[in-house]
Formats: C-alpha cells, sequence, structure tokens
C-alpha cells in the first residue's frame, strides 16, 4: 500500500483544486496526475470526475475518503502516543507565585533539570489567578497554586496544606492591643479577585474584623515588606513568614491552621503529555518529603 498516493488523494480532495493540492504537497500537477491514475487502476474505480473546470469526489471517491480520514487520524493518534514515550525534552513552562518561585521550585527545578536534561525550563513568576490563566491559554504547561482552582477544563493535584497568619511588627504589638492596632492601622492584602485574597476574606470574616483601612499589593513578598516598615497587618502564609517571627521581627496575632490548600494545576486534555508528567511526577515526590 502506497501511503503517498492516499495522502495525495486526501489533499485533493480536500481542495478539489489541482493547483492548490500541488501547492500543499510540494509536487508538481503531472505528478499529483499520475499518482491518482496510479490509485484509481489500483482499485479499480474512477475517484474524481471533472465538469468543466470544477473538481468532484466521485462516489466511489467520498467512500475512499472517507476511509482514507480514518486511516490517517489513526496514524497521527499513533505517532502522538509514541511521542509520549519519548524522553522529556523541548520547552516546559511553569507558572507560580513568588514565594513558590523562590522557597519551593529552584529546589525542585535543580532536581527536574538533573533528571532531564534535554527540557528547558521557564519560569513565570505571577498570583494564582495568572498562572491559572497562564496554563489555560496555553502560556504555561502548569502551575503552583495557592488556593482552589474551580475550573472544570483543569485536573487539580493537592501538594500540602498551610496556616495563614496574621502578622505585624514586634514593636506595633506591644503597643496597641489587636482591636486598636486592626481599627488604626491598614491592612495590606493582595489585589482584589485574587485566589488568595479569597481565603483572606474568610478568615476574616471568621475572626470576626473588618478593616476599614486597604493597602493592595501584587506579590506576597511586597505585603510583607510593607509590614516590616511598621505600616499595620497582614495575613500571610506561614512559610513567609516563618523565620521573621522565630527572631521576633513579626510578631503572631492570630492563626488560621492549614487554611491554604497549594495544589498544581494542568489542562486535562495534556495531562499525558511527557514533560507534564515528569515534571509533576518530581513535584509531588519533593512536595511530600517536605510534608
Amino acid at each position: 500500500m502506497d501511503f503517498k498516493k492516499y495522502k495525495t488523494f486526501q489533499v485533493v480532495a480536500d481542495t478539489l483544486n489541482l493547483t492548490r493540492a500541488a501547492d500543499q504537497l510540494g509536487y508538481t500537477q503531472p505528478t499529483i496526475t499520475l499518482q491518482l491514475q496510479s490509485l484509481e487502476s489500483e482499485l479499480g474505480v474512477t475517484l474524481l470526475d471533472r465538469v468543466g473546470k470544477k473538481t468532484y469526489l466521485t462516489p466511489a471517491g467520498k467512500v475512499v475518503k472517507q476511509y482514507v480520514d480514518q486511516t490517517f487520524a489513526l496514524m497521527d493518534e499513533m505517532e502522538a502516543e509514541l511521542r509520549k514515550l519519548e524522553d522529556p525534552h523541548g520547552l516546559l513552562t511553569v507558572a507560580a507565585p513568588e514565594i513558590y518561585c523562590t522557597q519551593y521550585l529552584s529546589l525542585i527545578i535543580h532536581s527536574y533539570i538533573s533528571e532531564n536534561p534535554k527540557v528547558k525550563l521557564q519560569l513565570f513568576s505571577c498570583d494564582s489567578n495568572d498562572a491559572m490563566k497562564k496554563v489555560a491559554v496555553g502560556e504555561a504547561d502548569l502551575a503552583i497554586i495557592a488556593g482552589p482552582c474551580d475550573s472544570p477544563q483543569m485536573e487539580s493535584m493537592p501538594l500540602g496544606k498551610e496556616d495563614l497568619v496574621l502578622v505585624t511588627t514586634k514593636e506595633l504589638f506591644e503597643q496597641h492591643d489587636t482591636r486598636e492596632l486592626l481599627e488604626s492601622y491598614p491592612f495590606i492584602t493582595y489585589k482584589s479577585g485574587s485566589n488568595i485574597q479569597r481565603l483572606v476574606n474568610e478568615c476574616l470574616k471568621d475572626y470576626g474584623i473588618t478593616p476599614d483601612k486597604y493597602i493592595e499589593c501584587v506579590s506576597d513578598e511586597t505585603i510583607k515588606r510593607t509590614v516590616m516598615y511598621h505600616t499595620g497587618t497582614a495575613l500571610l502564609g506561614s512559610a513567609l513568614v516563618e523565620e521573621e517571627l522565630r527572631k521576633g521581627t513579626l510578631a503572631e496575632i492570630h492563626r488560621f491552621p492549614g487554611v491554604i490548600e497549594t495544589s498544581m494545576v494542568i489542562l486535562k486534555k495534556r495531562a499525558d503529555e511527557q514533560n507534564i508528567r515528569s515534571f509533576s511526577e518530581i513535584v509531588q515526590r519533593i512536595w511530600k518529603e517536605w510534608g
């Protein structure tokens, strides 16, 4: 079976125009004509008819086209499955909030590249909402996020849970009682609508406070640094403020255990891609060791 002749027939049947078919295939029109004549002779049927300047599929041509399309679709599927067996290679783009990039992904990336030297990694630092958007539109292959993922197109793999801690500087904590502190100083938080901000709002509601003054920031690190300049209070992940709490630079006002769920998200339709699968396996393995 000469697949080249069948491919030529498929393109001609799709375009019904020998000139366009020749351009797509990179053949001359006489070559295409010879291949079609050879295929018709092999099958014993007429595949194409011409009426004036227009080309039409014969009834036999329509039948052959249907099976040719199915055959090439199966071959494409076979080649895609075989590519999944190849070693990871090419570009892999990961999106994640800054805290994950600096405190977690550096070690994970080192381990991944050691095991998969043919992969070039690209890391985007952005908030969880933007990270999910990048995955949805194909700008990132996967994302590490804080908080829930409600998209039905995404597969979400839980990695761990983290406390949210209401903090301020030691000096402000010692100078004011909690209520006065929360009423007199601004609450420094994430931009409205962000994934983590929803968790923050739920915790504030549970704690029974509604700050009057807000300062919105674009990253965890910016929020922490703003607090450390004695600006006000903030709810931050425990991993981000652990060292400052230990040193006494920051003081803990209240702790909300396990409210931040860290997850890895990917598009369901891309879950079996070799680069994504190999990276997600390493992430889950290392995160489990940390847990």
